[in-house]
Parts: structure tokens; C-alpha cells; sequence
């Protein structure tokens, strides 16, 4: 069962709750004058994290938007800086006040910073934390910094050419609830870690395959469950990668399952050929 802490009580709840095999999320996006920037993202990221989640424990998900009044521009701005991070699409999205008819029976409500909670009902209430880049000359950023227009949200953060999975790889190394700057360094780093894996999983498909080992599924199922730790995931595969006593095939199937739920294509260049990796 998946527990998550509300953030009104400080307490876990399980959810969802009662003998359902149904988990309903809402996710909440502010209302920002400024345009789509950042901030519109995580909170969908991480309801598409506890989707899949979800899905890895043997549970049906459904997960709805709701958003501003969006412009037609913005909308579609949205769904495409979306789809570039890999977040699966809702099942419905609706504008705010159509939230209650949406949201009412909601196992989780998602709230994106900046997003007031009143219109949330029933169901757990989560505060996602902040998403800033950073300024030019580093440091904090200034009044305004954590948005952009929706033209330039992509280019800001995942440049033509560069892979957008990177910013997602960057968000998921943080506790969902942590403020996270995007700084160019730390999207370098995240960009070098998958191209590093996707070789490695490459080079490990050309083993014969094994079976994940059961301490590594237990550790990720764990990690999971207690209020989806999914930095601790990532530390798991780094560590797996290492481990002298896991055989390559057990080493393939345990980022292709664990795949499932980051949503970083690990196996992306599965087919092509590579040097071994030591």
C-alpha cells in the first residue's frame, strides 16, 4: 500500500484508502499572469510519478488537471512542454471552477506552489515544491525568475537538441516537496547520468537476462511506498550499478523495471551497438 503525508496534518495517509483498487489524483496549477513557466510542470510530473507508482503496486490510476483559464497558446504550450517531460496526459482537464465537480472524490489533490487550496476537497492535500532557474550570474533568483513566457519554457531549460528527459531526471532527484533550482550545471550533470545509464542498459541487454535481485525489489518497493521516495530509487540504481555480485542481465532488468516509474527511456539505445562499459 502507498502512504503519502498530507501536508494539513504532518500525518501518512494510505491511499488509496479503504479496499479500492482505483487512485484518484487532481492536480492543481496556479493561477500566473506572468505565462507558464516551471512551476506549471512538477506538480504534473509528480502525478505522473504516483500514477505509475501506483500502477507498479497493482493499482488503476486517474488523474485530472485543473488549470486557469488558460489561452489557447499557453494550453497547447502546456501539453507540449508536458509530453517533452514525458507526463502522461489526464484523463480530464477542466479550468477551476469546475474543480469540485472534477476533484471531489480525489485520493490525492497535487498542489502546485502558488496554487491557494481552498478548492480542494476530501482526499490528502499535497504542497509540490517550487521550481526556479537559475539567474545568469548564480545565486538566488530575483522577483519574477521562476516563470517564463510558454514560448520559452523548453528552450530555457532543455535547449534544441539537448533531451528534455534531463529536466525531468533533475526533478525527480529532489523529494517532491524540496524547492529545486534549475541551474545549467545541474542539468549538465543530469544530462551526462542518462547518457551514461542508457549505454550501461544497452550493454547489459546483450547478457542473458536475470531475475532483479530481491532485496533491490523489496528496497525500491519500500522507497515507493513511504511517500514516493524517488530520490531513493535513483540512489538504488546508482548503487545496483556498481555491485560487483549483480549480473548484467539482473542489472537490465532492474533499471527497465524501475524505468516504469522514473519515465527516463533508459532503454533507449537498447539495439545499438556500444563499447562494453567497464
Amino acid at each position: 500500500m502507498l502512504r503519502i503525508a498530507d501536508t494539513r496534518t504532518g500525518r501518512f495517509v494510505e491511499i488509496p484508502s479503504g479496499h479500492r483498487h482505483l487512485l484518484r489524483i487532481c492536480v492543481h496549477l496556479p493561477v500566473i499572469d506572468t505565462g507558464i513557466g516551471a512551476a506549471h510542470l512538477r506538480a504534473p510530473l509528480v502525478g505522473d510519478v504516483l500514477a505509475r507508482a501506483a500502477e507498479l503496486h497493482g493499482l488503476e490510476s486517474r488523474t485530472v488537471l485543473t488549470t486557469p483559464d488558460l489561452p489557447h497558446e499557453q494550453a497547447q504550450a502546456l501539453d507540449r512542454a508536458s509530453a517533452a517531460l514525458g507526463i502522461h496526459p489526464p484523463a480530464t482537464v477542466g479550468v477551476h471552477h469546475l474543480t469540485e465537480a472534477f476533484c471531489a472524490t480525489a485520493d490525492v489533490h497535487l498542489l502546485a506552489h502558488g496554487t491557494a487550496a481552498q478548492d480542494a476537497v476530501g482526499g490528502a492535500w499535497i504542497d509540490v515544491g517550487q521550481v526556479s532557474p537559475a539567474p545568469p550570474g548564480g545565486g538566488a533568483p530575483g522577483p519574477g525568475q521562476g516563470h517564463r513566457p510558454a514560448s520559452g519554457l523548453l528552450d530555457e531549460f532543455a535547449p534544441e537538441g539537448a533531451d528534455p528527459l534531463a529536466v525531468r531526471m533533475l526533478l525527480l532527484g529532489h523529494a517532491y516537496r524540496t524547492p529545486v533550482t534549475v541551474s545549467s550545471a545541474a542539468l549538465a550533470e543530469a544530462r551526462r547520468t542518462l547518457r551514461h545509464w542508457r549505454q550501461q542498459v544497452a550493454d547489459w541487454a546483450q547478457e542473458p537476462s536475470r531475475p532483479i535481485p530481491a532485496d533491490v525489489l523489496r528496497l525500491a518497493h519500500a522507497a515507493l511506498a513511504d511517500d514516493l521516495g524517488v530520490p531513493a530509487v535513483l540512489d538504488l540504481l546508482v548503487s545496483v550499478a556498481r555491485r560487483a555480485d549483480v549480473p548484467a542481465g539482473a542489472k537490465f532488468e532492474t533499471f527497465a523495471f524501475l524505468d516504469r516509474v522514473l519515465g527516463l527511456d533508459l532503454a533507449r539505445e537498447v539495439g545499438h551497438q556500444h563499447p562494453a562499459t567497464p
